[in-house]
């Protein structure tokens, strides 16, 4: 069985300004956001570091310390809390604290795209295959989408991106897939399109923000010209990359919710309370009481 080079760094882009969240994010990283007790940004490392990896690498921007702030030990804090009493919750924060030179940050001087974001880490990354994590987009499931890129990748090597089936009709929103041979756990990649309307489009597959890319992506990405948006798209550096790299696609098994929206924010606070166990049970009842008040609404209109 070949053994392909180990994935052990991952890329997290938070440089992006959140403008689709004026006015909370005037003042706030739009990853700093919260999912139910967590910011959004959290959900995307301890997906990375369920799947076993070893570094993070932050993109960042202007007005993102909070970020690494947040990423940071507290010892006012924890002090405050130790001596409350409150083990459970020092327990918590030392739990989520990164290991001591696990974390990176760089910067993203100027909003040039994706693609850019990701060339920015490429003197951290070096010479490596990497995992790439969207953090607006957060995976709800029994396990992380990045574990299930870690198992494809060790059957096949090459590239890997994580997958989800939408509606046909909604595949003009979403960079799609073809889907090839079934390989694994997962398939073969003939091709990706960007946004295609339903009937030009290869499948259903939609590129749910999970990538294993392999390093030459950084010297596509450093000639490549800039795309929709006047930025640098990673989507089409992908495409170059394809040429003569293999990609792979990982089908998985639980949800995305896309809360770079407000739509799959709400949706993910509802979804993600409603599977806890201390507050699942009275956020259930209040969710459809809520829905039952609405509908009478409508039908009384």
């Amino acid at each position: 069985m070949e053994v392909f080079r180990p994935v052990r760094k991952a890329v997290i882009p938070v440089a992006g300004n959140g403008t689709r969240f004026l006015p909370a994010t005037k003042a706030m990283p739009k990853e700093m956001l919260t999912i139910v007790d967590r910011p959004v940004v959290q959900y995307a490392l301890d997906e990375a570091r369920e799947a076993g990896i070893e570094h993070i690498v932050f993109v960042t921007g202007r007005n993102k310390q909070a970020i690494q702030d947040h990423f940071d030990d507290a010892p006012e804090l924890i002090s405050t809390l130790s001596r409350s009493g409150k083990d459970a919750q020092v327990c918590e924060l030392e739990a989520m604290l990164p290991a001591p030179g696990s974390v990176s940050f760089t910067r993203q001087q100027a909003p040039l795209g994706l693609g850019h974001a990701v060339w920015c880490a490429r003197e951290l990354i070096g010479d490596e295959p990497f995992a790439l994590l969207l953090p607006d987009m957060v995976c709800h499931g029994p396990r992380g989408c990045m574990a299930g890129l870690m198992d494809l990748y060790s059957s096949v090597g090459g590239n890997v991106v994580g997958v989800e089936q939408c509606a046909p009709s909604e595949t003009s929103k979403y960079g799609i897939v073809g889907r090839g041979d079934t390989v694994a756990h997962g398939f073969a990649v003939t091709e990706m399109v960007e946004k295609p309307k339903p009937q030009d489009a290869p499948s259903n597959f939609y590129l749910n923000g999970r990538y294993i890319l392999q390093p030459e992506i950084f010297d596509i990405l450093a000639r490549q010209p800039r795309g929709a948006g006047n930025e640098i798209q990673l989507t089409d550096g992908m495409l170059r990359l394809s040429k003569g790299r293999p990609f792979h696609a990982h089908p998985y098994e639980g949800r995305t919710f896309d809360c770079g929206s407000k739509q799959g924010f709400i949706e993910a606070n509802v979804a993600l309370a409603l599977g806890r166990d201390d507050i699942g049970g009275p956020v259930f009842e209040s969710v459809r009481d809520m829905v039952l008040s609405h509908q009478g609404r409508i039908q009384a209109a």
